[in-house]
């Protein structure tokens, strides 16, 4: 283990800081099983209570669904564990338990798996297809459009349509299909349309125990909930004013993960349910670290805390910054662009 000074070293240093973080990446299997059944029971508790509560005609049934849904997240940020081979030491039981909370979460395991690969492989690099996040175009490729192209951008890019009608058709309508790998070979269709299909008898079953209308008022309330909270954390995650975008000569992955992506300080509860999702720095640099064990690197490497550290008041602010400056180097809205 490095003295602190060396450790202090390794920050301005990013690809030996990714190699010291390999001390990390060991999950503890008695942990892991603990994580996923102190999130799944409370789900399952939860959905169960809200289906009672409403059943009876009470109105709080509607407010727990809000539980339900942060117990969602954290299984989905479960799930994203498991896609990078970091929640348990076997590939089997990773791709198996992420394919099962995939069924909860309405997202095919392995082709999302892909996608994201692909996003942590070129996230913040200007010349390769933005694959897996949200889309963010530079004031310049934005001053080149048509004006039909331009106001569907505004039109994707306003705050509604991100995160509230963008949750609903991700995961309600778009994953159901491989949009934009049609022709991508066999997996995608395979891990779609097993997970479509596991969802629909999931569905049918839960609606003959409780009824039609009673499972829709239950569980649409937890699903977009939880959509859009999952949608809004991994924006916030690449979309701040001095994140890193470059183009390929001047872009390096150990410099887009640590710099490209924000350390999102949340609240100790809300870093409970989100399962420190937002120390998504070092996520980047090491993704194969158990959610459970970024707090240790924070706590070794505390000079990580301050590298793109956004609160909770400061993360609403760059909801407004929709264009990449390349003069700049920055982030930045439709007004500070002039276009």
């Amino acid at each position: 283990m490095e003295t602190l000074g060396q450790k202090n070293d390794l920050t301005s240093e990013p690809r030996a800081l990714m190699r010291a973080l390999g001390d990390y990446r060991t999950p503890r299997i008695a942990r892991s099983v603990i994580e996923l059944l102190v999130t799944l029971i409370p789900f399952a508790f939860f959905w169960a209570l809200s289906w009672v509560v409403l059943s009876a005609g009470h109105w709080l049934g509607l407010v727990l669904t809000i539980p339900a849904a942060g117990f969602l997240v954290r299984l989905f940020m479960i799930q994203h564990d498991c896609s990078h081979g970091a929640f348990f030491p076997s590939k089997h039981a990773n791709d198996w338990v992420g394919r099962v909370i995939g069924v909860l979460t309405l997202t095919p395991f392995d082709f999302w798996r892909h996608t994201h690969r692909h996003h942590h492989a070129h996230s913040g690099n200007l010349d390769r297809p933005r694959i897996g996040g949200i889309d963010t175009l530079t004031v310049e490729e934005f001053s080149a459009l048509p004006r039909d192209e331009r106001l569907r951008y505004r039109f994707y890019r306003h705050p509604l349509v991100l995160f509230a009608l963008g949750p609903a058709y991700l995961f309600l309508l778009d994953n159901r299909l491989p949009v934009g790998f049609m022709r991508a070979g066999w997996m995608p269709w395979l891990s779609t349309m097993a997970t479509n299909a596991a969802i629909l008898v999931l569905i049918a079953t839960m609606m003959w125990l409780v009824g039609i209308g009673p499972f829709l008022l239950v569980q649409l309330p937890i699903t977009l909930l939880a959509g859009t909270v999952g949608v809004w954390l991994f924006y916030i995650q690449h979309q701040f004013e001095d994140t890193f975008w470059e183009h390929d000569p001047n872009w390096t992955f150990q410099e887009a993960a640590l710099h490209g992506s924000s350390h999102y300080d949340l609240p100790g509860v809300l870093r409970w349910f989100t399962a420190n999702i937002g120390v998504h720095h070092v996520h980047h640099l090491c993704s194969r670290i158990p959610f459970y064990r970024l707090p240790d690197v924070l706590r070794d490497y505390p000079e990580l805390r301050g590298i793109g550290r956004l609160t909770l008041w400061q993360s609403f602010a760059s909801v407004r910054l929709v264009l990449w400056d390349e003069d700049k180097h920055r982030l930045v809205s439709f007004r500070e662009a002039n276009v």
